[in-house]
Order: C-alpha cells, then structure tokens, then sequence
C-alpha cells in the first residue's frame, strides 16, 4: 500500500492543509500542529460538527481544535460536568436511578429518582464534595458504540435504570453510544447513556457550582414519574464562575415577581386560575403609557388600528389550520347555539377577515393593520412564570397585506419601527434570519423571494444579522430578534414573518395592474410580542427603577411640615395641571423617613418644600439616585421634567 493510500488530508480553518495518518484523530492533528495546542486542546469541531477530542478524522474533514478559548467548547465543559453531577449522586445514593441532563444557558441540569430522599441545601454541599474527587481522580471519558442494544436493555432494567431503558429503546436504531468513565488504570467506574460529545477526562473541568434543586417531571408530563432537578452551572475559570454568581444575584434582586410585591405591580388569584395578570394601578400606568407611545409610532408609519372578537366559531381555526396543527395549545371549545366556538390564540385570522370584507386594488396595497390583541394559549402549569409565562395575553399584532413588489420596503418600516422603540427602551439586540425549514410549506420560489426581501431589508439599512439555518417556522422565514437587558440578559425580541400559508388558506388576494387576481403577500409582525412578557421583562431591566416618562408616580412633594402642607398643595395641583402624576406625602414622620419611602417606592423625583423654599419662591429638587439636585423654581421644574419626558431619557 502506497503512502498517500495510508495518509489523509485535513483542512483547517484558516484553509491550511495538514496530512496525518489513516485512523488518526483530533489529538493527533493538535499535536501535529503543536504540542502547546495539544497540551491545551479540549475537542474539536468536524466539518462544524461538535466532536470528542480523540474522534478518528477522515480525509477531506474541515477541523478546527478547540481550547477553552473557543467559545463551542463551553458545552464540552457542562455536558461533562453534567456527568461528573450524575456520577457523585450515585455514589452517595445508590439507590438513585438518573434521567437527562442537558446543557442549558450558561449552565445545565440532571434529573434524578431518589426513593424515599428530598435532596436540601446540604445534600448539595455533600455532592459537590463528591464532584471535586472525581475531578481530582481525572476519570478518562471513553465513547463505546453499543453493540447489542437487547444485552444493554437488558442490563439497564436489571440496574432499575428505567428512564435510560427508555431512551435507548427509542434511540435503538440511531447508533446509541455509552460514555464510559474510567479511572487510572482503565477501569470503568461509571457509564451514562449518552450521543456526547464531551472533553477527554474530568481533569479539565476547573469551576462549578450547583445552584438548586426543584421539581420535574419525567418528559415533562404531569402524568409521568415526579424527579428532582439539580440546577447547576461551570466555567472555565473560577473568575468567570463568580462573574456569573454576581449576576444570578443581581437577576435575583431584580426577579419581576419580587419587585411587585414592593411596588405592588400585579397578582394572580388562585380563584381566577395560573397564568392570568391582574395588572394593578401602578402596573397599569406603566403599560398606559407603552400603548400610548406604541400607537403614536404606529400613526406615524401609516397602521390602522383594528379591534377582534376574542373568540370565533371552530369553522375559522379549521380554515387557519390551527385547529389541525394547534389543538393542543387551544382552550375547550365552548357551544352557543349548537355551533362550537374557540377562545382565540391568534389575532391573523380576524385581521385576514376585516381584508377579506371588501375586495382590494393594488391601489390600495400596502394595508397595515394593528391591534393589541388579547389571545388564550394553553400552558402547562410546569412553565408559568409570573408575567413571562402565562396564559392570557395581549400581543401588539400587527399585519401588513402587499404586493410582491412592495414586500422589502414594508419589511425595512418595521426593522426601523424595531430599532426606534427598542433603543427608547434601552436594549441592545441582535438579529438572525432564520431560513427554510425541512418541513416547509410553499413553493422553493416563494420561500425564496420571502427570505431575499427579509435579507435585503436588513443589509439596505446595515443591520447587522446571523443566519439561523433552516430556523424559520414551517409556514414563514422570519427575523427573530434577541434583546439584551441591563445586565446582558437576553430576552426574546421582535419577530418579523413572511406567511406562505394563510394567504393561501384564506384565498387573500387583490386585484393588479392586469385586472385579474393576485395573492397578497402577508406579514406578521409583533414588536413588543405580548404586554405581560415585554414589561415584566422591562421590570427587570429597570429593576422596578422606570424611567420618568414611564413611573407610576412621578414626582413625590414632600413639606417638610404642617405649616408648609399649603404650598405643597398648591404645588402637586399645578404639575397634575401639566399632566404630570404626583403624590404628596405630608405624613408627620420625618424627611428623611418620607425621602426613603419615596426612594423604595422608585419615584423619580423629590419636590422639597420648606421656609427657605417658600421665601425664595423655589422648591428644593431630590433624584431617586442622584440625591439633591439643587433648588429652582416651579416653572423650570416643569420644564425640567416635559423635557426629560418627550426625549424619553433612561435615566
């Protein structure tokens, strides 16, 4: 056999080309590159395949080796660690039987049946313990290929493994692997079932910590086995895992649902049901104010604000498809008059019917329509979650009927309309255009024509965006957008949508330049998506600290005693005149005990008034976070606050 028979060509990132020998693997190729890079190498990606270290390469494989640099490798780092969670649970409790443990953002989880044992706070500690001595042992991870799935079924029912029983019976036919790990000298002490991939040995995991255990169930069904869930995260670094641990402290003081005890915000009844918002006073001010500034930014952009029927008769769901494809997410129809009728769960189907009420020109086109909706979606109780989660919501829907031609302009409106709402807000974002799916309805040219008109919007207005392959939904390409909160949090953003279904569906057509018909082309957008979501996000974003155009109660006036209570008066009547929202403390407490309140309660401003202020004919003007601004008069006050209302400022 001839060398180059025996030899292979591997590609790296930057094109170079590199020859190893048949059978070698992604050690092989970091050591042939260098033995720094080798010493540091964790695994690598295969023609953009996340793989094991020590996976055999093939000739012609594009290959890049990762280090803990690489930003793909974080996953090998938590899906390890995962392992290493699964392993220590065991030693301590032999008895517990293991389910999944995926990788999740910045961290992961593991599933557990502990018979007769509630994991709590020191169980944790114990099993963290544990985790280090298999760090410290350096247990080496081996991939072994199943070679006869009916002996391993056997032998993980024998263990009482049933959850992983499960999944191998359902992954028989998918070329299951076992990750076996094994101590120094090569026996193994552990196995899991598992695809991988994962680093070489337990060794290169330097920083974790478990973070909590709650409740799950197997599958995710309230009808199948309840487990315990040991939520936990691992860095690279130990001062990466504190970074992290500040900022889980920091999402904890700003969590939606505590601040809305203290600024009394929203609540939810047991006698009403989960998942269903009572927006207080304070809370609704807030969302008043959004829907103000969001139908303003409509107006100007040419929408038309409609209103829908909150239920419709099951004929209009099996026209739309979803009462094919979305049962399951639908409430139980109710009946009126022998006819069954649907709570909604989506707003297109009226604003498809209010089109559909007359005939329509290419005159007429582009029709923008609005509305902010309220729609009911089923949600299992398992995933509520204060006003992120719910039930009942109302989406600032809109769609957009155009012409094939009109299609990138209209989609340029709203990336503009995207970019001037949520810069008011104070996110930054990011977009991806998520592309044709597998299961993709329509015809290649209209996915295509769809996608290009998406693309070129964004690249016209020199938005930066990634490509998310075969991401769009199986009717529609789409812009997702990803928004970042004040502390990097990101958060699910604004979604622009090509439907190439309902039009179809719905026959929605207008007549062209030729007089004959046409089909529309249809755009969903949604901006803020839903009302309860967007703010309960913006709660934690500000921290409960909103901004003045947005604070339930601007300005507190605070007299400083009995005989200033008059002025004082007089005062919150002429800002209530300039429309502004105030409340005047004069409580016999203290100043400075009012000035805390006033800051608890996150007012903006502080109007002070005593003899020095009632001489002088000025107030005395105090920031919830600047402290004392300084003394001015009522009508620069005024003017002070008109002008950081209309420009909005964050601050």
């Amino acid at each position: 056999m001839s060398q180059v028979e025996t030899q292979i060509k591997i590609k790296l990132p930057d094109g170079a080309e590199r020859q190893l020998d048949k059978g070698q693997t992604g050690a092989d190729l970091a050591k042939n590159i260098s033995e720094g890079l080798y010493r540091k190498a964790v695994g690598v990606m295969i023609n953009e395949e996340l793989r094991d270290l020590f996976t055999p390469l093939n000739d012609g494989d594009t290959v890049k080796i990762l280090t803990p640099d690489s930003p793909e490798a974080i996953e090998l780092l938590r899906h390890t660690t995962a392992h290493v969670l699964a392993q220590a649970v065991q030693r301590l409790f032999p008895d517990a039987k293991i389910a999944i443990g995926p990788t999740i953002a910045d961290g992961f989880y593991y599933d557990f049946d502990i018979p007769g044992h509630a994991l709590s706070t020191e169980d944790l500690t114990q099993i963290e313990a544990e985790m280090k001595k298999i760090v410290s042992e350096n247990q080496k991870l081996v991939r072994f290929n199943i070679p006869d799935v009916d002996q391993q079924l056997a032998e993980f029912k024998n263990q009482g493994e049933k959850f992983k029983a499960e999944l191998l019976t359902e992954h028989r036919d998918h070329k299951p692997t076992l990750y076996l790990m094994q101590d120094k000298e090569g026996k193994t002490v552990w196995n899991d079932f598992c695809r991988g991939p994962h680093l070489p040995s337990t060794g290169k995991i330097k920083a974790f910590k478990l973070l909590k255990v709650s409740g799950a169930y197997w599958r995710g069904d309230e009808k199948r086995e309840q487990l315990q869930r040991i939520y936990a995260t691992a860095w690279w670094s130990k001062e990466d895992q504190e970074a992290y641990l500040h900022r889980l402290e920091e999402a904890e003081k700003r969590d939606h649902r505590k601040l809305s005890k203290q600024l009394d915000l929203f609540s939810t009844h047991e006698e009403v049901g989960p998942g269903l918002i009572f927006w207080h006073p304070n809370l609704a001010t807030v969302r008043d104010c959004i829907e103000n500034y969001w139908r303003a930014e409509h107006r100007k952009r040419g929408y038309q604000f409609v209103y829908t029927p909150h239920i419709a008769s099951e004929d209009l769901y099996k026209i739309s498809g979803h009462l094919e494809n979305y049962a399951e997410n639908m409430y139980s129809p109710m009946e009126i008059d022998g006819q069954n009728y649907r709570a909604k769960p989506m707003n297109c189907p009226g604003h498809i019917m209010i089109y559909k009420s007359k005939l329509h020109s290419y005159r007429d086109l582009p029709v923008r329509m609005a509305e902010l909706g309220t729609v009911y979606r089923y949600e299992r109780s398992g995933v509520l979650h204060g006003m992120l989660r719910v039930r009942g919501f109302t989406q600032d829907d809109s769609h957009i009927f155009c012409t094939p031609e009109q299609l990138e302009s209209e989609i340029s409106g709203i990336i503009d309309l995207i970019e001037t709402l949520m810069t008011t807000f104070g996110y930054t974002y990011k977009a991806y255009l998520a592309t044709k799916p597998e299961n993709a309805m329509g015809s290649d040219e209209e996915w295509e024509q769809a996608t290009k008109a998406l693309e070129g919007a964004m690249k016209s207005r020199g938005m930066e965006y990634e490509v998310d392959h075969g991401g769009g939904a199986f009717y529609a390409p789409k812009i997702d957008v990803k928004l970042f909160d004040a502390i990097g949090r990101e958060w699910q953003g604004p979604t622009v949508q090509v439907d190439l279904n309902l039009p179809d569906r719905f026959d929605v057509n207008y007549i062209g330049v030729d007089g004959n018909r046409h089909k529309a082309i249809m755009v969903h957008r949604a901006v803020l998506g839903s009302m309860e979501r967007f703010v309960g996000g913006l709660i934690e974003h500000y921290a409960g600290a909103f901004p003045l155009w947005l604070a339930p109660t601007q300005v507190a006036v605070l007299p400083l005693s009995d005989r200033h209570n008059e002025a004082a008066a007089k005062i919150v009547a002429q800002l209530q005149d300039a429309d502004l929202r105030v409340k005047l403390d004069e409580r016999s407490e203290t100043i400075k005990y009012r000035i805390r309140d006033a800051q608890v309660d996150q007012i903006p401003y502080m109007v002070i008034i005593g003899d020095k202020e009632l001489e002088n004919n000025q107030i005395a003007l105090r920031h919830r976070r600047q402290g004392d601004i300084g003394t001015m008069s009522v009508d620069e006050l005024l003017a002070k606050l008109k002008k950081e209302i209309d420009t909005k400022e964050s601050l």
